[in-house]
């Protein structure tokens, strides 16, 4: 079982950023491949970013290419998404997962991880 906790979301005008993080309890974090997902009020959840298990590979939505950075830190169980130059279109509560046996790729779907956090609320004013 994993478990993880998000946070690091809030109110932000148009233009600003925010860091994310996802703290994960498990005792082999760097056997997991992590991404963020997003869900907006009326809207499926949708891909945002996924990072390798070393950190070394990550892929982005085409919404956020160049804006978010995904990174991992393996020592601390932590994922982080970076958001810069944010945009109302962003607003949306963001949830980190973890999959121990996808491949990295683009384009993945919310059924194809295992494990979920409760998310975090992003809101992001004109």
């Amino acid at each position: 079982q994993v478990q993880l906790v998000e946070s690091g979301g809030g109110l932000v005008q148009a233009g600003d950023s925010l860091r994310l993080s996802c703290a994960a309890s498990t005792g082999s974090f760097s056997s997991y491949v992590m991404a963020w997902f997003r869900q907006a009020p009326g809207k499926e959840r949708e891909f945002v970013a996924i990072i390798s298990r070393t950190g070394g590979t990550t892929y982005y939505a085409d919404s956020v290419k160049g804006r978010f950075t995904m990174s991992r830190d393996n020592a601390k169980k932590t994922v982080f998404l970076q958001m810069n130059s944010l945009k109302p279109e962003d607003t949306a509560v963001y949830y980190c997962a973890a999959d121990r046996f996808l491949q990295v790729r683009m384009r993945v779907g919310p059924g194809e991880m295992d494990y979920w956090g409760k998310g975090t609320l992003v809101t992001v004013s004109s």
